[in-house]
């Protein structure tokens, strides 16, 4: 691996944006790591950086020869705002771009789809990373996360559907290895945990690992859209619901070996993770990241 260059992360102070800029950095890597707040992050250079904000862009990419996309948070069509930035960073010298999408959104989808479409007309070395949903929903500021706390209780429309659940720390460890990896992907890549656990799984997991009872309150495709969108705008909040419906009708029971071919171990399972989240020790950044057994889950 190259430590040539830099690596401009967006969203760096996010889920996978954060753990990834860490492991760029301590690999020796150069990293400017991109947020809206230009929040330090040990080992990196912090820059401003915000999507609809075309004034933070410039400082943003200047010196930079990859770039791992992180879409705008909640926007339902990301294609208006990303794609000229884009293309703004081809002309400034980017030549990799790796783009975190979602298993549940083939090339040319709905939302981020569409930049994944774009993406291999914009940079000759390219990958878009497609996880599954994250362990870390069960573990921070996620809906999931805040009802398990405050309600004991998961609410999804999933039905008795699988999905095939990926830690954060995996998706990392292979965006690393698609940004820095000689030969880069030019593909889309479908991220999975070990193992396919439906929402009844999880929450009876939960339960035994950390002592608090929890169960999973199965909803309607309608209810679902209706609590959603007292959160989040209706259209994207309906998009989330569709998902939902695709996982009960089976659309995400698979499980892929792209962890254990790119990083060369196996990807972490549901249980090993959450069993690690209730003992690790709170960083002075992460004041609440310690799950304490029967109480809470936080991050």
């Amino acid at each position: 691996m190259s430590t040539t260059g830099t690596t401009l992360v967006i969203g760096a102070t996010g889920v996978t944006g954060s753990r990834t800029a860490a492991r760029l950095a301590a690999s020796g890597h150069r990293v400017r790591a991109a947020s809206r707040r230009a929040a330090p992050v040990s080992g990196t250079e912090p820059v401003r950086f915000d999507w609809y904000d075309p004034a933070t862009h410039a400082a943003a990419l200047d010196g930079v020869d990859r770039v791992y996309l992180i879409p705008p948070v909640g926007d339902a069509d990301p294609a208006a705002t990303m794609l000229p930035f884009l293309r703004q960073a081809r002309g400034t010298g980017v030549r990799r771009a790796v783009l975190l999408s979602s298993s549940a959104v083939p090339e040319g989808g709905p939302a981020v789809g569409m930049v994944h479409r774009a993406l291999p007309d914009v940079f000759e070395h390219w990958a878009v990373l497609r996880p599954s949903w994250f362990m870390q929903n069960f573990t921070g500021a996620h809906a999931h996360a805040l009802s398990i706390r405050e309600e004991g209780a998961l609410w999804t429309a999933t039905g008795g559907g699988r999905i095939g659940f990926v830690d954060a720390e995996d998706i990392a460890a292979v965006a690393v290895h698609a940004l820095t990896d000689e030969q880069a992907p030019n593909s889309d890549l479908v991220l999975t945990g070990p193992e396919t656990l439906s929402y009844d799984d999880i929450a009876a997991v939960v339960t035994d690992v950390t002592g608090r009872s929890v169960e999973h309150r199965h909803l309607s495709h309608e209810q679902l859209c209706d609590r959603l969108s007292a959160l989040i705008p209706t259209e994207f909040a309906v998009l989330l619901a569709d998902m939902d419906r695709a996982i009960a009708q089976g659309s995400e029971d698979r499980t892929t070996d792209t962890v254990r071919r790119l990083t060369g171990r196996p990807p972490r399972a549901f249980r090993t993770f959450l069993d690690r989240e209730l003992h690790r020790e709170p960083t002075r950044r992460e004041p609440s990241a310690r799950i304490p057994r029967g109480e809470r889950l936080v991050s």
